[in-house]
């Protein structure tokens, strides 16, 4: 197709600020699909996507949109007008436009995905809640937006809410674009209002692709496609999408990605509309999806760049961007039972193909028995790949506290990375430990700042900076521990700013600190999959904070339990779980005293030996403790 007719754009929003809502509204304004096909959240697949409102996994779709061109006197430039005038002088035919959208995830975790989305793009449309105004998320996708270059279109959803505060929000988007007020489109995507402006918009605004076909010999342009995403099909095998820059992509024509150096067989592509729609090829500055014979993603990563294995067909450069992501949030799952691990290991190998940043290695638990240790994007990621676990494949799971990874350099200039406290090497062998920072963005209300800046002292963490969107909002820019962060950090700030902070993070750099191994024994025993590391500072807090809570969630026994927290031989918080004490003198009437005192004897004998060969049954709740903290 001519790329004159070609919009590539994308949707980006912070959670909950409608970014789904407005794509159903243009499925359904271009003809896309047919209102008896229409559900909310079309594009979002998974029914998690669907309970907790948010973009996991990314969809692109082509719409086809009608609109007519309008020639300006001034300059001679052609422009589309969707809605001129019946009688207008400059009306011209209808020209079909290919738009095609790429509705991105909103979260933070999946960060990397959203630049790569971007990255395939020439313009994005900025969603803005009329009622909460500009958030954090907000801010990192317009950050990474303007980084790619895109020409971005803002829109303000949900003016029709009570709540909604047009010209507030107006003003907010004004001084972070820059942008007039006039450029800012006002809509309800719940109701579809305003919503074809946002395609006129699109069509006018959005610059078409600039791809190269031909060599000027005529001689075809070398294949350069940009990965934005990836996943496996049970029946199909690894489906890739894909935004071609330069050159075209047939079926049947060895493959090569670039980065990797793995090669594939094309055996089919095509387009979304939303449904795979097979085409002869894709052409320059076309978005749509390959169809290879690879059996994992991770042999054809996000962010990788495509090109013909042929040598005259093949490109030398690739497309700049792409990293190997790297999980940063570490986990522990096991099953409930032993006769469920294979079950669960072979559910993450499952999983595992369609999700390239999923990592594992298998794990021994003394307590928990054999499982799975598992890195994660962060916490969001954790809880998706939970929840499908325990729903498509009917497992259920015990999943430790989360940490994070360490840089560690041994005495004799070893480096190790570790990815649980458990790892740690004899404390005499270790030179220094490294831990993750991270820096972050809070966007609150002023009201909030000291509250924010109190909170991020106590997790450790450095204020940066403090700025001003407007007279009423603020940016608070801080580094911090990320380990500090993992458990609480998020409910606390929406605690603290009574709802209306929100939080952006990326990763920062490894930084050496007094950290320690704080380990916790229960009834003598002590229990790995509790360990933790944390700097020495925090520690006599952290492990008098931890051990009552576990005495809130063990149950009593027969026998005195001993909760005990320590850092290597040195036990530092105590708290007892006392025990079942049956009225053995119940049966007892009248007669010497010593026959009481015999028969209490007797049962302070026998809750010794149970103290020494009883076994405590250790809940689930107990491993999730961090995740519960005041």
């Amino acid at each position: 197709m001519d790329q004159s007719h070609i919009r590539n754009f994308c949707i980006i929003a912070h959670i909950d600020h409608g970014k789904s809502t407005l794509a159903d509204r243009l499925l359904e304004l271009t003809g896309t699909v047919q209102m008896r096909d229409m559900k909310a959240q079309h594009l979002d697949k998974m029914d998690l996507e669907r309970e907790k409102g948010i973009t996991i996994k990314l969809a692109p779709v082509r719409m086809s949109y009608r609109a007519h061109e309008e020639r300006s006197a001034e300059n001679g430039e052609r422009r589309a007008a969707a809605h001129l005038a019946p009688n207008s002088q400059l009306r011209t035919p209808q020209v079909e436009y290919e738009l095609n959208l790429i509705d991105t995830p909103g979260h933070v975790d999946f960060s990397y995905e959203v630049s790569r989305s971007l990255e395939a793009c020439e313009g994005a449309i900025l969603v803005v809640d009329a009622s909460q105004g500009i958030q954090a998320q907000t801010l990192a996708n317009v950050y990474l937006a303007i980084d790619a270059e895109l020409t971005i279109i803002p829109v303000l959803n949900k003016i029709d809410l009570p709540a909604a505060d047009v010209n507030r929000v107006s003003a907010e988007i004004v001084s972070l674009l820059g942008c007039k007020p006039e450029d800012i489109l006002h809509i309800s995507a719940k109701t579809g209002q305003g919503v074809e402006a946002v395609l006129e918009a699109v069509v006018e605004r959005v610059p078409s692709p600039q791809g190269l076909t031909y060599k000027e010999n005529k001689d075809r342009q070398p294949l350069r496609a940009l990965i934005f995403d990836s996943y496996y099909d049970d029946y199909r095998g690894v489906v890739l999408y894909v935004r071609v820059v330069d050159g075209q992509l047939y079926d049947g024509l060895p493959i090569r990605m670039m980065s990797s150096d793995k090669q594939a067989l094309p055996l089919y592509v095509g387009i979304l509309k939303p449904d795979m729609q097979p085409m002869s090829h894709l052409g320059a500055g076309e978005i749509g999806y390959v169809i290879t014979n690879l059996k994992s993603t991770h042999d054809a990563r996000v962010g990788d760049t495509i090109t013909y294995v042929a040598e005259k067909l093949a490109a030398t450069q690739a497309l700049p961007g792409y990293k190997e992501v790297k999980p940063f949030v570490y986990a522990g799952f096991f099953p409930d039972s032993n006769e469920n691990y294979q079950l669960l290991k072979d559910a993450i190998e499952k999983l595992s193909l369609s999700d390239s940043a999923l990592q594992y290695t298998t794990e021994n638990s003394p307590v928990l028995g054999f499982g799975v240790r598992i890195g994660f994007l962060g916490l969001l990621h954790m809880d998706i790949v939970r929840e499908r676990l325990e729903r498509e494949y009917n497992l259920e799971l015990v999943v430790t506290n989360p940490s994070t990874d360490y840089e560690v350099t041994l005495l004799n200039g070893e480096e190790l990375d570790i990815q649980s406290a458990v790892d740690l090497p004899d404390p005499a062998r270790i030179a220094e430990i490294r831990e993750p920072w991270i820096k972050g963005e809070v966007v609150v209300p002023k009201e909030y700042v000291g509250a924010v800046i109190q909170l991020i002292s106590s997790k450790r963490g450095l204020q940066k900076n403090l700025s001003y969107v407007d007279a009423q909002l603020a940016i608070v820019t801080f580094e911090a521990p990320l380990a500090n962060l993992l458990t609480d950090f998020y409910d606390q700030l929406k605690s603290v700013t009574s709802g209306y902070g929100s939080f952006n993070y990326e990763l920062d750099n490894y930084r050496a600190e007094d950290l320690i191994k704080l380990d916790f024994y229960i009834a003598g025993d002590r229990v790995d999959a509790l360990s933790v590391m944390v700097h020495r500072s925090e520690s006599p807090h952290l492990g008098r904070e931890i051990v009552e809570k576990l005495k809130e969630v063990i149950p009593r026994q027969n026998f005195q339990v001993a909760l005990q927290a320590a850092i290597g031989g040195k036990f530092i918080a105590r708290e007892d779980i006392s025990a079942y004490r049956k009225d053995v003198t119940s049966g007892l009437y009248g007669g010497d005293v010593s026959r009481k005192k015999k028969v209490l004897a007797k049962q302070k004998k026998g809750k010794a030996r149970l103290k020494r060969f009883g076994k405590v049954d250790i809940p689930a709740e107990a491993f999730t403790v961090m995740l519960k903290r005041d």
